[in-house]
């Protein structure tokens, strides 16, 4: 195994727990509200902990969750000795696979979608400038959150190159495209609701899935 190959191995496992923290557990729980997996869906994201009633819990779990995916990204750019495209997309699926597969929570996480936007937010903002305008628009046309959600990341990997200026086969759309699939995967149930209008729609000033 060469040194670049350990430092690969190593920043996919500290990208992973990254992922894994779970702040929407962690924020319900110290404000008093229990353990968010026994209300509404039972996701640790942020959209559930809207369904609590706080607002405010909502939007720093949504926060917290962009910005882990945001860290990842920078902490392999900027800290990982030879930081490389390569580096920046093992970041990216591990973060994103530690919130959705946390360990401590028996691999039983939330849907990504809020640290898949902090990821890509990272490796390109013009491309994570450009989902949350899709995420917004398709939410508010629909009234339907995770509709928004999915048209954003139905769109990221095509972004990522018209934006960037990166090629198809690159290491970061490629992690782009990898994240988007784990993603729609994710919401297999909502895609179900959705093609059978049975959806719920939400308030458009919820958060997304995350």
């Amino acid at each position: 195994m060469s040194g670049f190959q350990a430092q690969l191995i190593l920043l996919f496992l500290v990208s992973y727990v990254i992922g894994s923290i779970p702040f929407g557990l962690l924020l319900t729980a110290l404000a008093g509200g229990g353990d968010i997996r026994k209300i509404g869906s039972g996701n640790i994201g942020a959209t559930n902990v809207l369904r609590t009633g706080r607002r405010g819990l909502a939007a720093a779990t949504l926060l917290l969750d962009a910005l882990k995916g945001a860290a990842a990204v920078l902490i392999a750019r900027f800290f990982f000795p030879g930081a490389s495209e390569m580096t920046m997309a093992v970041a990216t699926v591990a973060v994103v696979i530690g919130h959705c597969f946390p360990v401590w929570l028996g691999f039983r996480g939330g849907k990504g979608v809020a640290t898949g936007l902090g990821t890509i937010w990272a490796l390109s903002w013009p491309v994570g400038l450009a989902c949350c305008v899709v995420w917004l628009l398709v939410a508010r046309l629909s009234r339907i959150s995770s509709a928004g959600a999915l048209a954003a990341f139905l769109l990221a990997p095509m972004l990522m190159v018209l934006l960037s200026g990166r090629a198809l086969h690159s290491p970061i759309p490629v992690a782009t495209l990898l994240i988007s699939l784990l993603i729609w995967a994710r919401h297999w149930s909502n895609i179900a609701r959705l093609l059978t209008g049975q959806e719920p729609r939400v308030n458009v000033d919820q958060a997304p899935r995350s």
